[in-house]
Order: C-alpha cells, then sequence, then structure tokens
C-alpha cells in the first residue's frame, strides 16, 4: 500500500513525468554524477563537502579531511550535471559535438581546490602541466571552469586561470575586486558583484531614511569587501555608519558576536545590515535569538535564502527580515531530471544490493575523483537536495554559467541547427572561448543573459522579506533592483512591537527652514540650527544656510529668500481715517473761525489781531492742516518732494503774523512812550517785511533741503535691502535741513513766548499777550517733545506722529490764539470796542487810574 501512494505522491509532484511529457534525452541520463565524457570538456568546483578536520594541526600536505557532505554543495552539481545532459540533448545547439565535464570538491579550502584546478590546467587528458615559452596552443583538460561558490576560493585560483586566459565563471564569488580585469582578466560571473549589492542595500537605506544603522560583516573576503563598499557609499549618500564589526570565522565567534550585540544596543540603531556568508551568520543569529534582540535585519545574497539559518529555532522572533537574492529564475525540467536519476541510481543500488546481498560501504572517505562515495546510494528518497528552496532559488546561476559556454562553443564551432565546421577537440582553445564569451547574448528561459566588460551579468536582484506561518518561512518577494529599486512597501510585515516602519537616525530631522550642526564624528547627529534673517536653507542637507543676493531677504527660518514688498499709510487704514477725521474736523474749526472773523472784519478785536494778517494766519493754518494728505496714500517722486517743505512753510507764516504781534505788545508794553509813533510801522509794512522775510529764509531752507536730499525712487533702487516687508515712507534727507526747517518755525515761536510771556496786561483790555504765549508755548512744547519721540519710532510711526505733531501744533495755535477771541466774539459782544482794545490799537499806554485799578 505504501509504495502505491508514494508513486501516487510523485505523479502529482511530477505530472509532466507521469503523464509520459519527458523529454527523449532522459533516457540517456548517465548515472556518473561527477564525470563525463564528451568532445571538449568543463570543468566544475563545488562544496561538496564540509571541512571535518582541524586546519591548525595540519602537518602534511594532505592531512585534510572534508567527510561531511553538504546538501547544497552537492545539489549544486548535480545542477551542472543536468545542464550538460541537457545541453547534450539538445540536436540544436551544439550538433555533433558532445560536452564532457568533471567535477570537483573545494570543500571551501584552498589547500582542497588548488589540486583540482591544476588539474584543469593539464595538457589534454594527462596529469602534467608542461612548462612552454608560448601557451597559445596548449590544449587543456577543460575549456573553462564553472566555480567556485565563494569569493575566497575564487581569490586563491582566479589569477593562476587568468594566467592561461581560461574562462572561469563563478556562480557565486560577488567580490567586486574580480571585476578588475588586469588582475582577473578571464573572470566571469553569473551573480551581480558585491558593489551593486551595496547599492541596492544603500538604496534600500535611503528608501525609508534609515540614515543611522550598524553593519556586521563576516571576517572573510566576501564579508571585508562588502563592509568597504558599503561604508563608502553610506559615506557618499549621507547615511551613518554607527557601528561595523567583523564576525569572527576561524575562531569561537560567540564572545565577539556578544560584544558586538551589546555595542549595536549602546549606539540604538533600529536597522542593521549583516554582510556575510552562511555560516557566520548563522552564529550570528544563534546569538541574537539568546538575547532576544529585535530590529530590521538587512541580508545580503550569501545568507537571505540559506536554510541552515532560516531554519534556527525561534528566528521568527528577531524582527524583520529583508533580503536581497540574485534575480533569478525557476528551472521547469529539473525536478523531473532529479527524480528520473534519483530513480535511475536507486535501481543501481537495489541491483548492487542483489549481487552484493547487503549495502555497499559508504564510509569510504571523499577523494579527488570521487568526492561523494555515499551518493552511490542516492535514490528517490534523496528528492530533498533537488527540493531545496534556497538551491531551487540559485540553481539557474550554475544554470546559465554551463549555457554560456555552450552558447560559446556554438559560436566558434560555427554550427548551424545541423552540424558544426569546426572540430572541438583540438581545433579551439580556452583563450578563443573567452573573446567569445565576452561577447555572446542568449535567452534562460524568459531572461536575457551577456556579460558587460567587466564579466558581470546584466540582471540584479530581488529584495524577499520572511514572513513565518506555523513557525515556518515563506520569502515574499516585495521588489526588484536593477538600476535602482523598486518596493512594494504594503506588501512588508514588519515584526516589531508597534508593527510600523522603524526609524534609525540618530537624530530627528531638522524643520524647513533650518541646517544640520553636526555633533561628535557622524554626520548623521546634529543639532538643528535656525536659519537667521537674510540667510535660507537652499537644501534639505545643508550644513549651513545660505545668504540671500543682492536685493532681496528673508525673514528667520526661511527656506528662500524674496524681494521686499512696501505698504503705506493707505487712504483706507484704520490710523488714515482717524488721522484724516481730525484733519477734517480741524478744518472745519477753522474755517469757522474764518468765517466768524470775515464776519467782524474791522471790528477792534480783528483789527487787534492782526487785521489782514489774521485772515493769512488761518490760511497757513488751514494749509498746513491740509498738507497732512502728503503723508497718506502710496508715496511717490512728487509727493515726497512737497511733504517736509509745506509742512515747514505753512507754519512759517502763521509764526511770523504771530512774531509781528508780539513785536507789537513788546512794543507798546515796554516802550509806551515811542509806541504811538511806530506802531504804524510795525503794524502796517513792517509785519508784511517780517513775514517776507522769514518766509524767504524758510524758502531757501524748503530749496537747499530738496536740493540736498534724496528722491523716493532713488532711495529705494539704493536701498540695502535687509528686510521682507517695510514702510515705505519719503526719505526725510539731509536730517540738517528738517531741523534748520524746523527749527526756525521753534525759534519765531520761542521769541514770540519770549516778548510776551513777562508783558503786562492792560487793565480793564484785552489781553492779546495771553493769546500768543499760550499758543506759541503750545507749539513749542509739541515740538520739541517731538524730536526725541520720533528719533525712537519705526518709520510707520514717525510718519503717524509727524502727522500727529502738525495737528496738535495746529490745535495749539487755532485753540490758544483764535479761540478766545472767537469767545469773546460769540459771548462778549459788547467788549469788542475800541476802548477795550486801545492799548494794542493806538499804542497809547493805561492811565494811571487803570494802573492803580489793576
Amino acid at each position: 500500500m505504501v509504495v502505491p501512494l508514494r508513486l501516487l505522491f510523485l505523479c502529482w509532484m511530477f505530472g509532466r513525468g507521469c503523464n509520459g511529457q519527458t523529454p527523449q534525452w532522459f533516457q540517456d541520463i548517465s548515472t556518473a554524477l561527477f564525470h563525463s565524457p564528451g568532445n571538449f570538456s568543463i570543468g566544475g568546483l563545488f562544496p561538496i563537502n564540509e571541512l571535518t578536520s582541524n586546519l591548525s594541526q595540519r602537518e602534511e600536505p594532505e592531512d585534510i579531511h572534508c567527510d561531511r557532505t553538504s546538501e547544497y554543495g552537492l545539489g549544486l552539481s548535480l545542477v551542472m550535471k543536468f545542464a550538460v545532459d541537457e545541453i547534450n540533448g539538445n540536436s540544436k545547439l551544439l550538433p555533433g559535438v558532445r560536452m564532457g565535464f568533471q567535477i570537483f570538491d573545494t570543500c571551501r579550502q584552498s589547500a582542497v581546490i588548488v589540486k583540482p584546478t591544476m588539474l584543469f590546467l593539464t595538457k589534454d587528458s594527462s596529469q602534467e602541466i608542461s612548462v612552454m615559452c608560448n601557451y597559445t596552443e596548449y590544449s587543456t583538460r577543460v575549456m573553462a571552469v564553472i566555480g567556485p561558490l565563494t569569493s575566497d576560493m575564487t581569490s586563491v585560483i582566479g589569477k593562476l586561470l587568468g594566467f592561461f586566459l581560461m574562462p572561469q565563471i563563478s556562480y557565486g564569488a560577488t567580490s567586486d575586486k574580480f571585476s578588475d580585469k588586469r588582475l582577473y582578466p578571464s573572470f566571469l560571473r553569473t551573480v551581480p558583484s558585491d558593489h551593486l549589492q551595496a547599492k541596492a542595500i544603500i538604496q534600500l537605506l535611503k528608501k525609508f531614511s534609515w540614515t543611522w544603522v550598524a553593519i556586521v560583516a563576516s571576517e572573510d573576503e566576501y564579508g571585508k569587501q562588502g563592509l568597504r563598499e558599503l561604508s563608502s557609499l553610506a559615506d557618499q549618500n549621507s547615511i551613518c555608519v554607527a557601528y561595523e564589526a567583523l564576525i569572527p570565522v576561524y575562531s569561537d565567534p560567540k564572545p565577539a558576536v556578544e560584544e558586538i550585540l551589546k555595542r549595536i544596543n549602546e549606539t540604538e540603531v533600529s536597522v542593521v545590515v549583516v554582510f556575510a556568508l552562511f555560516k557566520p551568520a548563522k552564529d550570528f543569529f544563534t546569538v541574537v535569538i539568546d538575547q532576544n534582540m529585535t530590529a530590521v535585519w538587512i541580508g545580503s545574497t550569501s545568507w537571505a535564502l540559506h536554510n541552515q539559518v532560516t531554519t534556527l529555532p525561534d528566528i521568527q522572533n528577531v524582527g524583520t527580515m529583508l533580503v536581497f537574492s540574485d534575480m533569478t529564475q525557476e528551472l521547469d525540467l529539473l525536478n523531473e531530471y532529479a527524480e528520473e536519476l534519483f530513480s535511475k541510481l536507486g535501481k543501481e543500488k537495489e541491483v548492487r544490493m542483489r549481487q552484493s546481498e547487503g549495502p555497499s560501504n559508504t564510509t569510504a572517505s571523499p577523494s579527488l575523483f570521487n568526492p561523494c562515495p555515499m551518493c552511490s546510494d542516492l535514490s528517490s528518497d534523496n528528492i530533498s537536495i533537488i527540493n531545496n528552496p534556497l538551491l531551487q532559488h540559485t540553481a539557474s546561476s550554475v544554470y546559465g554559467a554551463v549555457y554560456s559556454v555552450a552558447h560559446a562553443m556554438h559560436r566558434l564551432l560555427e554550427c548551424n541547427s545541423t552540424m558544426c565546421r569546426k572540430r572541438a577537440d583540438h581545433s579551439v582553445y580556452p583563450w578563443q572561448l573567452l573573446e567569445v564569451l565576452k561577447n555572446i547574448s542568449f535567452n534562460v528561459g524568459k531572461k536575457k543573459f551577456q556579460f558587460d566588460s567587466k564579466g558581470n551579468p546584466s540582471f540584479g536582484y530581488q529584495v524577499i522579506t520572511w514572513n513565518w506561518k506555523n513557525n515556518n518561512v515563506e520569502f515574499i518577494r516585495i521588489g526588484d533592483f536593477h538600476k535602482n529599486l523598486a518596493i512594494n512597501e504594503s506588501l512588508i510585515k514588519w515584526h516589531l512591537p508597534n508593527s510600523e516602519v522603524p526609524k534609525s537616525t540618530c537624530s530627528a530631522n531638522c524643520e524647513p527652514g533650518e541646517v544640520r550642526r553636526v555633533k561628535g564624528f557622524h554626520s548623521c547627529c546634529f543639532d538643528c540650527i535656525k536659519c537667521r534673517e537674510g540667510t535660507f536653507q537652499n537644501n534639505t542637507e545643508d550644513i549651513q544656510c545660505t545668504d540671500c543676493p543682492k536685493g532681496q531677504w528673508s525673514t528667520i527660518r526661511s527656506t528662500n529668500c524674496t524681494s521686499p514688498t512696501y505698504y503705506f499709510l493707505s487712504w483706507s487704514c484704520p490710523e488714515s481715517l482717524v488721522l484724516l477725521l481730525a484733519g477734517v474736523v480741524l478744518l472745519i474749526c477753522q474755517g469757522a473761525v474764518g468765517m466768524l472773523f470775515l464776519r467782524h472784519r474791522g471790528t477792534p478785536l480783528v483789527r487787534a489781531s492782526g487785521g489782514p494778517l489774521s485772515a493769512l494766519t488761518l490760511l497757513s493754518l488751514m494749509g498746513g492742516c491740509a498738507c497732512i494728505v502728503l503723508f497718506l496714500g502710496k508715496p511717490n517722486d512728487g509727493a515726497c518732494y512737497l511733504q517736509q517743505p509745506f509742512n515747514a512753510l505753512f507754519p512759517t507764516i502763521t509764526l511770523s503774523t504771530i512774531l509781528a504781534l508780539s513785536l507789537q505788545v513788546i512794543c507798546v508794553t515796554e516802550f509806551p512812550d515811542q509806541a504811538p509813533s511806530h506802531l504804524a510801522h510795525l503794524r502796517g509794512p513792517g509785519s508784511w517785511l517780517l513775514l517776507m522775510a522769514s518766509c524767504g529764509v524758510q524758502a531757501g531752507f524748503c530749496g537747499w533741503f530738496v536740493q540736498q536730499g534724496t528722491s523716493l525712487s532713488v532711495h529705494v533702487a539704493t536701498m540695502e535691502v535687509k528686510f521682507v516687508k517695510k514702510f515705505l515712507r519719503c526719505p526725510v534727507e539731509p536730517m540738517l535741513g528738517l531741523g534748520l526747517m524746523q527749527g526756525l518755525n521753534c525759534l519765531m515761536a520761542l521769541v514770540s513766548f519770549m516778548c510776551t510771556f513777562m508783558a503786562q496786561k492792560p487793565a480793564k483790555q484785552y489781553n492779546l499777550a495771553r493769546d500768543i504765549t499760550f499758543s506759541t508755548l503750545v507749539y513749542c512744547v509739541v515740538w520739541v517733545v517731538f524730536i526725541p519721540i520720533y528719533t525712537g519710532l519705526t518709520d510707520k510711526d514717525k510718519s503717524i506722529s509727524q502727522v500727529i505733531a502738525i495737528l496738535l501744533s495746529n490745535v495749539g495755535l487755532l485753540a490758544s490764539f483764535f479761540f478766545p477771541k472767537c469767545h469773546l466774539l460769540l459771548t462778549n459782544p459788547d467788549l469788542n470796542t475800541p476802548d477795550y482794545f486801545h492799548t494794542f490799537l493806538e499804542g497809547t499806554p493805561p492811565t494811571s487810574q487803570e494802573e492803580q485799578e489793576q
């Protein structure tokens, strides 16, 4: 019952074999696993066995034992046999030509690999290497060598094979140094170099913004080269390696790994790149599991899918695995071929057992020509050697290497689909095959294959994550890498406490407008410094803020500079509306006073107030009040030229008329005897002469101010830009001009005040001196207070304060000088008589009786 069930299972597994769809050449499969004759042969180097002796105790060259079979290495050698048999079964690829092979064990040891390599170089089928002056027509035992698996082993034999220009096609050596054709002229490979793998790993780190990582590598050629490549590329891509270490290969790794993990924990990284061969990786993760450590582990191709790592107990608890594997494909007939081969081996085993009436002796040690004595006992029960997921995934690397030789021979022998023009035994040489190999292009399944100028293949990697179901690992392809990385993040399950993409940075990302100031030895550890005004953050990776170009400015923490914008006291802004309202009210009051004075023109009060000069005084006050509009709205050159001169000239007219009245007062009060004879001159031509002289001097100051000043357009064009937004006001240059203009007005107000504040008040008469004293005092106080306030204000407040000062001084003059007179006209019109003003009108001093009454 067991045998039929087994057959049924095998038929289900290998349906084409049970349906009679297996190729015809399957019937010619030989059970010779490691040697097969042919018109030409290729050599194979595979880690069929593992070291079982202590090399440090070796005393003789042959004192080395490799007695433990590696199923993975054996499986790879069977893939080579499969490829050769398939090629021989294809009548169109090498018609009439048979490819042979010779497979030897490397044991991953330099002491072992040298012997079969030297055998490959022997002349023809002998075991001698001839010393010749010219090896151009030297016929070696094999035309090409497939292997070895590791970079360490390739380093041992690569230059030796290169001397003979014998093609060496490795299916696993990834060190980038073999791309140097000066040192390894005959080396090619069917797997990408570590330089490309390092680029892929760096792009993966950048994809998730992991800039703070640790790198752990194996202490061998593969690991050291990978570590160098990763460190160099990380530095070029602003990724900081917080810690890097090597896993011992030739000594007990556990103490070193414990120290490595301790240092990794101290650096607080969340991502660790493990660039190692499978055995050091296994030793490393054994300790990781013991210490219950979790992280994101980025794995290299050497151990990414290896069953010795994937089957470690509790490996599912170490975190998330993101690993790279060669971009390969499954071989359609490999499983059926293996089943057929193992079935034939099983039948031969049964025949031997019947003939010898017992099992064969499988305890013999491996030898050069029989690297696997136990393989004679293989049967269908051993199909797991081929079903190994790692082997299934990497078999096409061996398969492609063998087929590259076949396609090169097809071209070298000038074959077509029916025949080859050249003989394969002695008509071609390895160096000729090498030249053809460099330029061939063929398809392996659906994938195009060719070598580049450095002997590297034309494909990249698959990105794979590990997922567990019932403690069994499954490999999920999440992306690819050829020249650029493509990842489907939704397929990744983050086996971490929060099930989210982890962050692995030394410092948090800076905010926009901040640059990095590195602290310590790593560029990824930094403080975020805000860009000050006038500088900006040009790029996110900048470590220094960039100065703004001339004519532009920036605010603090800016990412760009801008041309300045200007604002002003627009007609609709609240400040302008308030000032306009105040100005309009004041103008109405001044107009009302003017109408009242006009109505009472010719009366003693108006005559005593200056007569026609009082009208001029009111008009100048109204002009000064109206000129506040020059400070409002968008400024221009015309408004700026008139702004300060008008607001100095109108008060000059007002104050000069008041000064003329104050001179009349002092003349009457201080010189009463001479006053009658001189008052007419002071009140008439003298007042107008004083007015014209004052206005002339002020006009001179105004002209000089305008001439020496700068126009608004020139001022804006030559302004040193240190602002983004600025209040635009008319330039007040030179300040000396403003001081002279306002100083003249204040001087006239001060003189008027000095002339009247001690003047004697006529008894029972109007006190004109009082009006002049208070009005000029208010004017002086307003502008004296204005000066220190003005110097400490912003441009906008300067404009507002000057308008306020103009309005206040106008209010002071109007209220102190004119309102008392208006009060008299409105409430006491009976006092508007010549007697009440005769002292100031006629210059007659008060009588003795009046003085006594006073």
